[in-house]
């Protein structure tokens, strides 16, 4: 079965060479917007979200991953014979590997934008699906720092990424900027 790796990023640097190193080792990559068209501009073989989703981002992009095919094939146990089958019934493929850095909502904070610009900075996709990927850690790879791209293609190329990994790093670092950015929409609903 063919890996496949979902890739919403904010922050794209580095994101051509990554993807373009995950193509090398066989996985498809799912984008969404100016992240597909980044990778598709670059040569990089990517699909894009609303082909798995089977349904057009909408509400001006406030919803494109919110959906049973992303969700479903990144929370599926992949050792549980119901999950297993309930996948299959459904035509939902597996998601190996969420890469998403989130909204910079901090920087919108700094920057002084209005209520509305930061309003749309709060991201609910990114969290939802990197939460999806950490609750089931043992089969799902979850990258959340830019820096630690190398680092995962080189456990990949040579075969040793684990689940222990996959907990220990990534999740502290969503958690930190998770609360971090919980922390910032309070802030930012206290100035109005």
């Amino acid at each position: 079965m063919i890996k496949r790796a979902l890739v919403s990023v904010t922050d794209k640097t580095g994101v051509v060479e990554f993807c373009t190193e995950l193509n090398k080792l066989g996985y498809e990559v799912i984008s969404t917007g100016n992240t597909f068209k980044m990778l598709k501009e670059q040569g990089v073989k990517a699909i894009q979200i609303d082909e798995v989703t089977k349904f057009p981002e909408i509400l001006d992009g406030r919803v494109k991953t919110l959906n049973p095919y992303i969700h479903g094939g990144i929370l599926y146990k992949r050792d549980d014979e119901n999950h297993v089958s309930t996948i299959k019934e459904h035509n939902i493929n597996p998601i190996d590997l969420v890469v998403v850095n989130l909204y910079d909502f901090e920087g919108t904070l700094k920057a002084g934008k209005s209520h509305e610009d930061m309003i749309e900075n709060i991201d609910i996709g990114g969290p939802s699906m990197i939460r999806s990927a950490a609750k089931n850690y043992k089969d799902v790879t979850v990258v959340v720092d830019v820096n630690d791209y190398s680092m995962i293609i080189e456990k990949l190329k040579n075969d040793i990424l684990s689940a222990f990994d996959n907990i220990n790093n990534e999740f502290s670092k969503l958690m930190t900027q998770t609360q971090e950015d919980i922390e910032n929409t309070e802030k930012s609903n206290t100035v109005q």
